[in-house]
């Protein structure tokens, strides 16, 4: 009985326990739900006052415009977006009045990812490192055939430091001729602004560039820049470099079927065996690089794409060049001319179709200026009475391109041009 009378107890302490312990909980969600409630309308307020501050400062609201459906299926279609462009301005009349006006601008963005701006880019300027641009210009398709109408054209590549003196025979050059078949690059200083009209050949055509120094390896740096950028438009499958003293000795059409039809890439290579060729090759090169694979050549050349992807894909062979072909070396003269010997000399005519006159001796070609200027002499440029290859026979016209001109040589360069060169 004892026993019971205990259980008993401790039965009814446990209840009251648990009833008291109730009691406090309750308590406590009675007292936090005001305080959660009251917490939460202050933040709501803050939050709102907020936001409504930054909608209220901004002058410009922007709405997504989605693209309408296409009425005519097609399992690659290019979409456009509009993005809509509300201003709203105020402004007050002869009589005090205000008038609130809302302009709506709508401006078309084309799709980054369509064919015709994956196959040919419009836009030049881009944010890429050179080797970010080298990585994405070596990409070659595996499928043999090309899923639009190709026309295969020449990339002009200009290397300048800055103005472009001969611009005007270059603009006759390339007027009323098919755009499809030419475009036009250009590498200056990276501060000077090419300033042409909008109808220019050259217009909005400055590729992304880095300063240049005459015999460094930066000479190579800025060529395989231009091979690059150009190779971003699929269709271009010639690549001619240039200098702001280089003139087209041939018309247009002459230039287009003689590099469209080669077979060949016009890279001037041969071995030079005196102290200003052999002489310059670095033992530390091997074995990679031997004496007897080292080439020398004019840095104009002209090439084929296949030629060009190989050159901006190679890292292995550009950085022995970049860490021992210092100066007296000339990296210019020996990089290409080693490199296309050593594993593309199938592909190449070992010339170039670029005429520089080095008779005079010394580092630098002979140039030319108002006065060597004759229609007999540029007539000899042309033709001089020796032949070359060409495909598998020989031909007469050696060279297509000719420097270096001073600037003072544009004026009677423009009134030969009809009659000698054809344009």
């Amino acid at each position: 009985m004892r026993a019971r009378n205990n259980e008993r107890d401790e039965f009814d302490s446990h209840n009251k326990t648990s009833s008291s312990i109730s009691k406090d909980f309750g308590l406590i969600r009675i007292l936090c739900f005001p305080i959660v409630f009251v917490i939460g309308i202050v933040i709501g307020l803050a939050s709102s006052s907020h936001v409504d501050r930054y909608f209220t400062s901004q002058p410009y609201s922007f709405k997504q415009d989605h693209p309408s459906p296409n009425p005519n299926p097609n399992p690659n279609p290019n979409f456009t977006y509009t993005n809509s462009i509300t201003k709203t301005t105020t402004e007050k009349d002869d009589k005090n009045c205000t008038t609130t006006t809302n302009v709506v601008i709508s401006c078309i963005k084309e799709d980054c990812l369509s064919m015709k701006s994956f196959r040919a880019p419009k836009n030049l300027s881009h944010g890429m490192t050179d080797e970010e641009l080298f990585w994405r210009a070596s990409m070659v398709p595996e499928k043999a055939h090309y899923p639009f109408d190709r026309m295969p054209k020449i990339a002009f590549m200009f290397l300048t430091r800055g103005p472009l003196p001969l611009l005007p025979l270059w603009e006759r050059f390339f007027k009323g001729q098919d755009k499809r078949k030419y475009s036009v690059y250009v590498h200056t200083n990276p501060d000077f602004k090419l300033n042409v009209t909008n109808s220019s050949a050259f217009h909005d055509r400055q590729v992304p560039s880095k300063a240049v120094k005459w015999g460094t390896v930066s000479l190579v740096d800025a060529e395989r820049r231009l091979l690059a950028n150009a190779l971003l438009d699929f269709s271009n499958e010639r690549f001619v470099l240039l200098s702001e003293s280089c003139i087209p000795i041939y018309n247009f059409p002459t230039v287009y079927k003689y590099l469209v039809g080669s077979i060949y890439s016009y890279l001037d290579s041969y071995d030079d065996p005196s102290r200003y060729g052999r002489g310059r090759y670095n033992r530390r090169m091997k074995p990679d690089i031997r004496l007897r694979d080292w080439r020398k050549g004019s840095q104009w050349f002209e090439m084929k794409r296949a030629l060009a992807i190989k050159v901006i894909a190679d890292t292995k062979y550009y950085r022995l060049f970049k860490k021992y072909c210092t100066p007296d070396c000339y990296p210019d003269e020996h990089y290409m001319a080693t490199f296309a010997h050593m594993f593309h000399e199938s592909l190449n005519a070992d010339r170039t179709v670029t005429y520089v006159d080095w008779s005079l001796g010394g580092p630098h070609p002979a140039s030319f200026d108002d006065k060597n200027i004759s229609e007999s002499f540029m007539g000899s440029l042309r033709n001089n009475g020796t032949t070359c290859l060409y495909n598998k026979g020989t031909t007469s016209v050696c060279y297509l391109f000719a420097r270096k001109f001073n600037p003072s040589a544009l004026e009677p360069l423009l009134k030969l041009a009809e009659e000698v060169f054809g344009y």
